[in-house]
């Protein structure tokens, strides 16, 4: 999730170097994408999660997600542009399961995202 329309590009353009088969959705709007989850008219592997969003921030997706008996296992991996210690150590501890920051670079980007793709 991001609201930036040329980092989802980006991002997607990493996703389809790394693999041909792997599925994504993505959403500017992480109230859209909540409401989505919950309706279970998606479903995800994992959420790549950007903090600085409008109408509902990062934090506030992962802390509602977090609530939600049925989507509080789906792994959220924040992806934003900070390297704040303290955003990362509360995101950590609210439920992310890693915190990657995003790399200028295209070569970065995909050896951040390898990891993650299954």
């Amino acid at each position: 999730m991001d609201d930036d329309e040329e980092d989802l590009q980006i991002f997607q353009a990493a996703l389809d170097h790394i693999s041909s088969t792997v599925k994504y959705n993505y959403f500017t709007d992480a109230r859209k994408a909540l409401n989505e989850l919950r309706l279970g008219s998606l479903t995800t592997q994992a959420i790549f999660l950007d903090l600085n969003m409008p109408l509902m921030n990062g934090h506030e997706f992962l802390a509602q997600l977090k609530q939600e008996e049925k989507l509080k296992e789906i792994p959220v991996i924040i992806f934003t542009t900070s390297s704040d210690s303290s955003i990362r150590e509360m995101t950590i501890s609210m439920g992310a399961v890693d915190f990657l920051t995003k790399p200028n670079d295209f070569k970065d980007l995909i050896a951040l995202l390898k990891p993650f793709i299954f």
